[in-house]
């Protein structure tokens, strides 16, 4: 080859070179230096996703929040708790459980289970208390790492004030760092909040609104109910791993689930009936189409698949509910009667639509635990 064919060969070499070096210290210069973004619109919807639903929040909250009984020979005491761990673990105050002889909590859809005491405070008001049933399910997210709840923070309070069960309350985080001492316990810089806290509510759980994870423990509130105080799951998150960590489940001890069936109440029999369909028809508002499926009974689901079943609510976008009528059948069931006003809005289409049914479920008792075991549904006259 002649030697002047060289010249071109090594210069588109150099050329090509170059150009490969050249486009790799931009791309590094790129990925090393961070992006100013000046379009205030681009922040705002960045913000906006991360508020929570407030109606999605409470309803997964409810999932996990516990009315606790504890009963001794003379009375029971109603309390509140709340999942924490996929152990069965919930945690609730120490005054709620110490002196109980035997405990049970119901759930949000009615069903009971016995609980046993894993760990509990001397001087702080703090309790763990484990129920193997509930193991495996999704527990609370705890906010328990830097602290950085503030003044005016938004919160909601859940737990069951004299017996109604998931009572919500919401407010503000009005004072922290706030100390004293009743009845024999030892509050340290605790939150007050200015949600309602009364009798059963102590133990629930203190839900940041802009995140939705626990950041308290309710546990103390004045008279009138007009301020409350939780307790920060910071202060207190290492002691209650200590205990869960230790407890060993087939070396605690449980009160029988028949004891608590045996003693027959025919009013909060109603009243849990009726728990178990609010539970069902918020669930179906939230679309949370698998929790209202798992509430009927085993005939009712052989007769209907999930598939069906979704397909009968998922139109609808809003449902109201009249005051609820009960009874106590024959068979020892309850007969719960209700009016539902629903709207709903079919796929492609700008205009909803509304209608009346009524509703009467039939309630009880299937392997222990509160089921739906029919629905009975009438559309209703204009």
């Amino acid at each position: 080859m002649n030697k002047r064919h060289y010249g071109p060969i090594i210069v588109s070499i150099i050329i090509v070179i170059t150009g490969v070096t050249g486009i790799f210290l931009i791309h590094h210069q790129w990925q090393s230096e961070e992006t100013a973004i000046n379009n205030t619109g681009i922040n705002k919807v960045k913000t906006n996703e991360q508020v929570l639903d407030l109606k999605t929040i409470i309803h997964n909250a409810e999932k996990n929040v516990l009315q606790i009984e504890a009963q001794d020979e003379k009375s029971t005491l109603t309390g509140s708790g709340f999942l924490y761990n996929d152990k069965g673990d919930i945690i609730t105050n120490a005054h709620v459980v110490k002196d109980a002889d035997a405990i049970y909590v119901r759930t949000a859809n009615a069903k009971i289970y016995p609980a046993a005491i894993v760990g509990i405070g001397e001087d702080t008001d703090i309790a763990v208390i484990r129920v193997p049933q509930l193991a495996g399910q999704t527990p609370f997210s705890l906010a328990t790492g830097d602290d950085k709840t503030e003044l005016g923070d938004e919160v909601i309070a859940l737990g069951s004030p004299h017996g109604f069960q998931n009572t919500v309350t919401l407010g503000i985080i009005s004072g922290t760092e706030r100390n004293f001492s009743l009845n024999n316990f030892v509050y340290e810089d605790i939150y007050q909040i200015s949600a309602q806290i009364t009798h059963g509510n102590s133990g629930g759980p203190l839900i940041k609104r802009s995140t939705g994870e626990v950041i308290g423990i309710n546990s103390v509130g004045t008279e009138d109910g007009t301020i409350g105080f939780s307790i920060p799951i910071t202060t207190v998150h290492s002691q209650i791993e200590e205990w869960s960590t230790s407890a060993k489940t087939d070396q605690l001890d449980y009160a029988s689930t028949s004891d608590i069936l045996n003693n027959f109440d025919p009013e909060q029999f109603k009243q849990d009936a009726q728990y178990l369909i609010e539970y069902y028809f918020d669930s179906i508002l939230t679309r949370d189409y698998v929790g209202a499926y798992t509430l009927l009974g085993s005939n009712m689901q052989a007769e209907t698949t999930y598939p069906d079943f979704r397909e009968k609510y998922v139109h609808i976008i809003n449902l109201v509910y009249d005051e609820f009528s009960s009874s106590i059948s024959e068979d020892g069931n309850t007969k719960t009667s209700v009016n539902v006003t629903t709207e709903t809005k079919l796929q492609n289409q700008q205009e909803t639509t509304k209608k009346k049914y009524s509703y009467t479920f039939t309630i009880g008792y299937e392997n222990d635990q509160l089921k739906i075991l029919n629905i009975d549904i009438k559309e209703s006259k204009k």
